[in-house]
């Protein structure tokens, strides 16, 4: 049992202060024969852990590390996809779209330049002639 405890604070030494905010019952530790077993109980991870020099080294078991290398496979594609299409969003517009958007733009500024002169002939309808 002191075994246990020592490769559990082993375990947990190398995170320093976020240890201190881990839920201490997250992990359940168990021997098996000459190596432990690690099982997150959060994630339902399982881990093989041996003890070298007084400390408690785990690695992934052998389905979940599949599994993880999928995921970044899977990840990494996604990164690569989305790379990929915003440098074909970075493409300069066509002729036909810049044409497109000018006239746009042109009949805009009509518009709004015509309403600027309805507002100057009121403006002039409404001023009272001077007298002098």
């Amino acid at each position: 049992m002191r075994h246990i405890a020592i490769g559990l604070f082993a375990l947990l030494l190398p995170l320093g202060g976020h240890a201190a905010e881990t839920d201490t019952s997250r992990f359940q530790l168990e021997r098996s024969g000459d190596h432990f077993v690690r099982l997150d109980r959060k994630t339902g991870a399982m881990s093989l852990c041996e003890e070298k020099d007084g400390t408690l080294a785990c690695r992934m078991a052998a389905d979940e590390r599949a599994a993880y290398e999928q995921e970044l496979d899977r990840l990494s594609a996604r990164v690569t996809a989305l790379e990929n299409k915003s440098i074909v969003n970075k493409a300069l517009p066509s002729d036909a779209e810049i044409d497109r958007s000018i006239g746009i733009m042109e009949r805009w500024m009509r518009s709004f330049m015509g309403i600027v002169k309805e507002f100057q002939s009121e403006e002039e309808r409404n001023t009272l002639p001077q007298k002098t």
